[in-house]
């Protein structure tokens, strides 16, 4: 009888231990979500507060402030659906993004462009733009430069789209942005890295080397893509909109 009632309360305690243990798992998840909630509500409302407060003096200040409210308007979409840790991720990294265009913005309009933020994902590997650049590519001319001009209007914070690295910088066109939605870059696009970047300082050569002979294949969906709920662009765009008089089939 003493044996059957040690047995009895060894398996008690034994049942008691794993519920302990699964609720304190439970309420750690709860904290670190919270966390994460209100640190991706916190990047949004800052990133709010620049798109509101702010009007562009010139085209390349207000092309950059455009694209940081599409981030603002897809951070908050995204903050509304976050339920995991993951999500929450997902929106602070669209916020984030929207903040590069914000300074990119105060630096065409010769303001000071604040401090300095987290870096994106494939923004290191993908380098930036170090000198002017202009190219023919299928009968189109192209441009880059490490600063806003006249012609060199679309800023790009720099990072990995459908595979291929894509240098900060200032473009001539967002060309970009067919392969965000897509998730592959069409024939024609290696022409266009090897024109565009080929021996560029500021770019990792052994980067753009490694994406040769990826045209129209699926990679990886954005930059590094880290699984969150735009549909794999990795938030950059939210896999819609209208691209402008370039044609969403350019590259």
């Amino acid at each position: 009888m003493t044996g059957a009632l040690l047995t009895l309360i060894v398996a008690l305690a034994a049942v008691a231990a794993v519920v302990w243990l699964v609720r304190r798992r439970n309420a750690e998840q709860a904290a670190r979500l919270q966390d994460a909630q209100a640190d991706a509500r916190r990047w949004v409302e800052r990133l709010g507060g620049q798109v509101l407060s702010l009007v562009g003096n010139d085209e390349p200040s207000r092309q950059a402030l455009a694209d940081a409210a599409e981030r603002y308007t897809a951070a908050g979409s995204q903050m509304e659906q976050a339920k995991t840790e993951a999500q929450c991720r997902q929106v602070t990294e669209t916020a984030y993004e929207g903040l590069y265009y914000v300074r990119a913005a105060r630096t065409a309009m010769g303001m000071d462009p604040g401090p300095e933020l987290p870096p994106l994902p494939g923004q290191a590997r993908a380098g930036e733009v170090t000198e002017e650049r202009e190219v023919q590519v299928e009968g189109r001319t192209l441009g880059a430069s490490p600063q806003p001009t006249d012609r060199n209007s679309h800023f790009y914070p720099g990072g990995t789209v459908a595979g291929r690295p894509v240098p900060r910088g200032w473009y001539s066109e967002p060309w970009w942005k067919p392969a965000l939605v897509a998730g592959a870059w069409g024939v024609g696009s290696a022409l266009l890295f090897s024109s565009m970047f080929a021996g560029m300082a500021g770019a990792d050569q052994a980067a753009f080397a490694g994406a040769d002979g990826m045209d129209g294949g699926g990679m990886d969906g954005g930059m590094d893509d880290p699984g969150g709920m735009d549909g794999g662009d990795g938030g950059m765009f939210d896999g819609g909109g209208d691209f402008g008089d370039f044609g969403g089939d350019f590259f």
